[in-house]
């Protein structure tokens, strides 16, 4: 009896200390996504919180959710957009309070979620190291910090879309039908977050068709797929709504043309110029130069850096044509929204140089086109730390801005009244350099040995 009763103390004794190394192992592993989430929330509130016509409308459906039971922004009036993100939102203002101060932490840890989905999306598409670079440039970009410090469901259809195709991605490598269904739950998620979760589809479908085996029955699952999503449209536009399936096609976006303008066919170029920047742009070029001139070298991680550009080509192609084929104002004025989803997907492919930069032998330059496609790697990640301090620039200066204008041509464009900081301007930009350096200390302590190993072949 003493025994067996020393034999469970040793054994709970054993299973603690089994318990404590694995919590340790854990956290020693997490430390530097925890160091981007904290570089991220340091840039975020030392930044400020942005409104404008559609935040309003959104927090008014989602104050609507918790006094009627339903999203209206006036009641009897539903706001013209997929309800889920508004429940949602709901379900956390009953938690933390309902002034907009407070609410704009939902899109906030939104924002925060989809830098580890995009941490782990880089894990399987590329390689640790590439998915903690992407959601370090993620986390630092303007764009999605105003997007995560507005109460706007842009944020959440991310996380949900990115969450979806993560899981997706799983459900392909492992052959899973309950993961492949469960991806399919998370789209019905995110479309009924908002539309736009669409656009990631085109990664999932290319990386579904070509690593899996092609037969009827991955035919078959690829249409069960969706059978989540027209359940979940079902349910809410036709028992709750009564508004009628198609509703969830159809929005307000589709009924305003442009008027006294004539939208130059670069318009999206001058966007993204302004909006991510001339380096960070060159730096997803380079990226994609190094993959042609390596392409049976890097093999998969040329085949995700095709993936990425599929998807970047299609969201900012059906931007394009809404323009200049449907010439839609929404769409010409809004490149903010409709190609917020290609963000992510850019991030990753310009990451991407930092897996082929480790693929790369810098012992081994003997000829010229290992030494060009050498410099070209080490000049692109050079571009995107550029970019990141740039971006950093960008965001002091909305510390003291009280309007921020996401410029197309000219004056169009997608604006956000800012609640400034000018009292403790000097207070933000601490924090916001404080955050930077956080997210760059992070980076730089992951890849400490190929640093080393790239200062001593340069020493010789």
């Amino acid at each position: 009896m003493h025994q067996g009763v020393v034999t469970v103390v040793n054994a709970v004794h054993f299973s603690g200390k089994m318990n404590l190394e694995h919590l340790k192992t854990v956290l020693k592993n997490s430390l530097p996504l925890l160091g981007i989430l904290l570089g991220f929330a340091l840039l975020s509130v030392a930044t400020g919180e942005f409104t404008n016509y559609d935040t309003g409308l959104e927090y008014n459906a989602t104050l609507g959710v918790n006094k009627w039971g339903l999203p209206y922004h006036e009641f009897g009036h539903y706001i013209n957009q997929p309800p889920l993100g508004f429940y949602t939102g709901a379900l956390f203002l009953r938690v933390i309070g309902s002034s907009y101060s407070l609410a704009v932490t939902v899109p906030t840890l939104f924002g925060a979620g989809c830098l580890i989905l995009l941490y782990q999306l880089g894990i399987v598409l590329y390689d640790k190291r590439t998915g903690l670079f992407a959601a370090g440039i993620f986390a630092v970009t303007p764009w999605h910090i105003v997007i995560s410090r507005s109460f706007l469901i842009d944020a959440q259809c991310l996380f949900f879309s990115l969450l979806y195709l993560l899981v997706g991605i799983y459900a392909t490598k492992r052959n899973s039908a309950k993961l492949f269904l469960l991806s399919g739950a998370f789209f019905g998620v995110a479309f009924l977050t908002k539309a736009f979760a669409v656009f990631l589809l085109v990664p999932l479908a290319i990386y579904y068709l070509y690593a899996g085996q092609r037969n009827l029955w991955r035919i078959f699952m690829g249409a069960v797929y969706f059978v989540p999503a027209l359940i979940f449209t079902y349910v809410w536009y036709e028992l709750i709504t009564n508004r009628g399936f198609f509703a969830a096609f159809t929005h307000d976006d589709f009924n305003f043309q442009i008027t006294g303008a004539v939208p130059s066919p670069f318009f999206l170029l001058y966007y993204l110029l302004g909006t991510v920047g001339l380096f960070f742009l060159a730096a997803g070029g380079v990226s994609l130069l190094v993959s042609f001139l390596r392409t049976k070298k890097f093999g998969k991680i040329f085949l995700s850096d095709m993936i990425c550009l599929a998807a970047i080509v299609t969201i900012l192609g059906v931007n394009l044509y809404l323009v200049l084929g449907r010439n839609l104002i929404c769409a010409y004025n809004n490149p903010v929204k409709y190609d917020y989803q290609f963000l992510p997907l850019l991030c990753l492919l310009a990451a991407s140089l930092l897996n082929k930069f480790h693929s790369l032998d810098p012992t081994n330059l003997g000829n010229k086109r290992n030494k060009l496609i050498f410099m070209l790697t080490l000049i692109g990640l050079v571009l995107i730390v550029m970019s990141m301090i740039q971006n950093v620039l960008v965001l002091n200066s909305y510390v003291t801005q009280t309007g921020v204008l996401f410029r197309v041509e000219e004056e169009m464009g997608y604006s956000f009244e800012h609640i400034s900081h000018k009292d403790t301007a000097a207070i933000s930009w601490v924090l916001q350099w404080l955050g930077f350096a956080v997210v760059v200390f992070t980076l730089f302590w992951s890849n400490k040995d190929k640093l080393k190993t790239l200062a001593t072949t340069l020493k010789l």
